[in-house]
């Protein structure tokens, strides 16, 4: 059991992001780092790309599109009976398909996460939003509070993503488990069959009742835990172990990408 985070009786507060949103001058080269990890940071090789070539996902029978070569037999038949001279589309072939996936991405804002910690940020909002195009993604950010930055249905940039967290002022405690439920909630919303909360934190909770109650709900929760300082790796440990996931160590913002590769890969 984790000896560093605090329980308390206090509730968080979801907030509206234009409610907590500043205009916060950030020095030049802070934001031109930023944009450029946001920019061009993508995960290799890519989700889906990765996902066709392991055969995840369900089995289903399509026209053949030159690339399976696992011809359904029976459904060719059929059509071959039909037609004397067959197209290449009438050879019906068995692909998997992969479903549609939600995920929530929490970032911890709060005062223990900020400064040269935005590099992380900046490169896991970047390599999302690149890649899970295809995909649902929603972005809470948190403190002792949380605000939406980005529901599952908004399409956004994840440069405008951000943007918003940029002008988010650094908070001061740090409440986890409220995070985790803002960020459950938004999957809730979701019809996709996977389901799937990734957390960006130090873990260091100090406001708010015990996180781990929430985990419980999830599907699958990861935790991309910031080591670069005071963390609190015991009830990191504790929520990945609750919410099926894994907790990978985050010291540099090029830590993300393998980190994420890892928890796709699963």
């Amino acid at each position: 059991m984790s000896q560093h985070w605090v329980a308390t009786t206090e509730s968080g507060e979801r907030h509206a992001l234009d409610e907590v949103t500043e205009e916060i001058a950030h020095a030049p080269a802070v934001r031109q780092m930023v944009e450029t990890i946001a920019r061009h940071l993508a995960l290799r090789p890519r989700f889906n790309d990765r996902l066709n070539a392991r055969g995840a996902g369900s089995l289903v029978s399509v026209p053949y599109r030159y690339g399976s070569d696992d011809i359904d037999l029976d459904r060719t038949l059929e059509i071959l009976s039909e037609r004397p001279i067959p197209d290449d589309t009438d050879i019906i072939v068995r692909e998997r398909i992969r479903s549609r996936r939600a995920v929530a991405l929490m970032v911890d804002v709060s005062g223990s996460m900020r400064g040269a910690k935005t590099f992380i940020a900046a490169a896991t909002v970047g390599a999302l939003a690149r890649d899970l195009i295809d995909d649902e993604l929603a972005v809470v950010a948190f403190w002792k509070d949380a605000a939406l930055v980005k529901s599952l249905t908004q399409a956004e940039p994840a440069t405008q993503i951000l943007d918003s967290i940029l002008r988010i002022p650094a908070k001061g405690l740090t409440n986890v488990g409220f995070a985790l439920a803002v960020g459950l909630a938004e999957l809730g919303r979701s019809r996709a069959s996977h389901r799937h909360g990734i957390v960006l934190t130090d873990s260091v909770h100090n406001a708010g009742p015990d996180p781990r109650l929430v985990a419980t709900r999830f599907t699958r929760l990861d935790v991309l835990l910031e080591v670069d300082g005071e963390h609190d790796a015991d009830l990191a440990a504790d929520l990945a172990k609750i919410g099926h996931g894994e907790v990978l160590p985050i010291r540099h913002h090029r830590d993300v990408a393998p980190a994420l590769n890892r928890i796709f890969a699963r």
